[in-house]
Parts: C-alpha cells; sequence; structure tokens
C-alpha cells in the first residue's frame, strides 16, 4: 500500500526546489531571451508550483490515517501542477497555443486538491498518527 504522507512529503519537498531552480533558470538563462509576457507567464508557473509543492508538504502533514481524500488530494495537486505549470513553462517557451488548453484543467485539478484537503482536514481528529 502506498503511503501517501511520504509520497506527498517527498515530491512536495523536489517540487519546491524544482521551483527554486526555475524561477533561478529564469532569472539567470532566460533573461532577455523571452519577452514579457513570455516571462510572466513563467513567473506564474514557478508561483503557481511552489505553492503546490508547499500544498503537498501540507498533505503530508494533516493527521489522521490513510484516506481516499488524502490521495485524490496528492493526485489532484501533481495533476495540477504538471498541466498548469507545465502548459505555462511550454507555452512560455513557444509552444502552439492550443497548450494553453490544458491550463484550465490543471486549475480545476488544483481547485479539487483544494477541497479535498478540506475535506481532509475537517475528516482528521487531530491526533498525530
Amino acid at each position: 500500500m502506498v503511503d501517501w504522507r511520504v509520497v506527498a512529503g517527498v515530491a512536495g519537498s523536489l517540487l519546491a526546489a524544482c521551483a527554486v531552480a526555475t524561477g533561478a533558470f529564469a532569472a539567470h538563462a532566460l533573461r532577455g531571451q523571452l519577452d514579457a509576457a513570455a516571462m510572466e507567464l513563467w513567473r506564474t508557473a514557478v508561483n503557481y508550483l511552489f505553492w503546490h509543492a508547499l500544498a503537498l508538504m501540507l498533505l503530508a502533514l494533516v493527521p489522521g490515517p490513510e484516506s481516499h481524500w488524502r490521495k485524490a488530494a496528492g493526485l489532484a495537486f501533481l495533476s495540477g501542477i504538471g498541466l498548469f505549470c507545465g502548459s505555462l513553462f511550454a507555452l512560455s517557451l513557444g509552444a502552439p497555443r492550443q497548450t494553453g488548453m490544458l491550463t484550465p484543467l490543471g486549475g480545476s485539478a488544483f481547485l479539487f486538491g483544494w477541497i479535498c484537503l478540506a475535506v481532509l482536514f475537517a475528516r482528521s481528529r487531530g491526533d498525530a498518527r
């Protein structure tokens, strides 16, 4: 059985490192290479990547037993990062405009993840198991 606390904690930590790396990459390697609109897309992707990496780490810390809510939140946050952030990174680097059709799917995944996290908190009993 997969321990979603471990998955969320490890994935969140590694994705936070990726957020720092992609932000630094833009600040140093992409400056002057991308126009202002593309840099703004990149910054938005980095911000959402970082916040949702933190959400994954928070998910790992919610007390209570394993549940389908924890798994659903984790999968939703990971999917959102891939779809939302990935599409914005791709668009900023010149991917076809149709790539932008993935962005709202990723945003919807983020919303679903936050709702699942809220349910998980509501159902937790405050014990530190």
